[in-house]
């Protein structure tokens, strides 16, 4: 059973086409990877999914729900590519702000190597542990869905692999990671991999 369905989705901005005709359905537990060059609409396709905003045309749906007002955090969260933090919270606060303070999760700041450094503010971080940071609270809450706008685009080839590492043990605990990329290491470790040409999806 599909977790996330794209039926006939369609969607312009300032009168031009970035999607069109998209469907797609993707089910939970597994990794799918949003791939093709820039401009492709793979960004479009994150926000859609994660409720940003609606589609021109079409529907999206995750778990039977229109993605539209967004859904909890604990349902979908969204890595967007500028990260969001807040500069002058901690690494960890940072982390926490969508448990509200309510617990903690060492081992997923351990596991993006973000342990040594959780109690820095943000702003004194590098921009590879910043998107580390925002990818552990994208996955702090363990949600159904998790939309990552190129999530390793920071970081050096020391770090890919705790990028990877954290998706796949989400994966294991039943979120859907989706995730637009250009990595070929992110590619290759994906599920599903999914192509957009030109606001399309293309098969090989």
């Amino acid at each position: 059973m599909a977790l996330v369905e794209v039926r006939n989705v369609g969607h312009t901005r300032a009168g031009q086409p970035v999607l069109q005709d998209v469907d797609l359905s993707l089910p939970a537990a597994a990794t799918a990877v949003l791939a093709g060059r820039s401009g492709s609409g793979k960004s479009t396709l994150c926000h859609l999914i994660a409720g940003v905003m609606p589609p021109t045309s079409g529907t999206v749906l995750v778990d039977g729900r229109p993605a539209v007002p967004a859904p909890s955090w604990s349902t979908v969260s969204l890595l967007p590519q500028r990260l969001a933090l807040d500069p002058a919270l901690t690494v960890a606060e940072n982390v926490l702000l969508p448990l509200f303070g309510a617990a903690d999760d060492a081992e997923l700041l351990d596991r993006l190597g973000l342990t040594a450094i959780a109690g820095r503010p943000a702003r004194d971080t590098s921009l590879g542990e910043q998107q580390r940071t925002a990818l552990a609270r994208a996955l702090v809450l363990r949600p159904a869905v998790a939309v990552l706008d190129e999530p390793t685009a920071h970081q050096d080839d020391e770090h890919v692999h705790l990028v990877l590492d954290a998706l796949r043990a989400a994966v294991q605990t039943g979120t859907l990671a989706i995730v637009a990329t250009h990595d070929q290491r992110v590619i290759d470790a994906a599920d599903i991999v999914v192509r957009l040409h030109s606001g399309r999806i293309v098969t090989d």
